[in-house]
């Protein structure tokens, strides 16, 4: 008989909670009313949906709760909190009226992003179950993302979005409306492009530093005040740069090694990943 664990299983399902609830509530409101806001609110969600993505995993390792079951459930979680419910904001967000070119446009975008997030998942559990049996290996392949996470794919959807309706875009850009909804349809194209491409992206996971544990104490308890306050007040140019910075730090850091070629040892750790599915 399998055994199946429940407290890990059980923070999965508060993700996945909170992805439905962003995707029943931007269904359930009025195009056009109260866009910021259900932006906003979806974005603390999310926040929390991905902050149960990294719970729920490193939990399993902690109590050794590992599992199948637990491995298909967060990626269907995954796929919906972060592959559907981002889209369907960006639907909501643009109201565009049907049968026209830029409605079809942004639905072709939409569907482009979330299509290549389950494509992600799928890519991930395969190459996962073709070497789990060889430790080596599979410590390499979970050292760096081959592909954006789709986790990241949905902070940078929905920062985006927030952004281009928060008063920092009012006040900084002056775009119309067609021109924000052909930006914002762009960018889901291309974060759709970065989850499926062979690019490889930092995992923090395996992040080591080697500093003395008062300073990286000290370091971490400022970083984290400043993300906090920036989330209380800053939420929409915070949520930004931080996802935007992590995408552009992954695409720089594979174009470097690009440009030095296999021959050099320069950030060996992002070769393109031939053998990805």
């Amino acid at each position: 008989m399998r055994q199946f664990y429940l407290l890990p299983n059980i923070i999965t399902a508060f993700g996945l909670s909170c992805g439905l609830f962003v995707v029943f509530k931007a269904n359930m409101t009025e195009p056009g009313v109260g866009t910021y806001e259900l932006l906003y609110s979806s974005a603390l969600l999310l926040l929390l949906a991905a902050f149960a993505d990294l719970l729920d995993g490193a939990v399993a390792r902690i109590i050794h709760a590992e599992s199948e079951f637990g491995s298909m459930f967060d990626s269907l979680a995954d796929a919906i909190s972060f592959g559907v419910a981002p889209s369907v904001l960006f639907l909501k967000s643009l109201s565009l009226e049907p049968a026209t070119g830029l409605s079809f446009f942004a639905v072709l975008g939409a569907m482009l992003y979330t299509i290549c997030g389950v494509l992600r998942l799928v890519r991930f559990n395969v190459r996962v179950h073709e070497i789990k049996t060889d430790k080596d290996a599979l410590t390499a392949y979970k050292k760096n993302f081959t592909g954006l996470p789709i986790p990241a794919a949905a902070a940078g959807a929905i920062s985006i979005n927030l952004f281009l309706h928060s008063g920092f875009a009012k006040d900084w850009l002056s775009f119309s409306y067609n021109a924000r909804a052909i930006a914002l349809t762009c960018s889901m194209i291309v974060l759709g492009y970065l989850m499926v491409s062979k690019w490889k992206f930092p995992s923090l996971k395996t992040l080591h530093l080697r500093v003395p544990s008062f300073h990286l104490v000290l370091f971490t308890v400022l970083l984290a005040i400043f993300i906090l306050y920036g989330i209380f007040y800053y939420l929409p140019l915070v949520l930004l740069v931080c996802s935007f910075g992590y995408i552009l730090t992954g695409c720089i850091l594979t174009l470097i090694r690009l440009i030095a070629g296999k021959k050099s040892k320069t950030l060996v750790d992002f070769e393109i990943d031939d053998d990805a599915p």
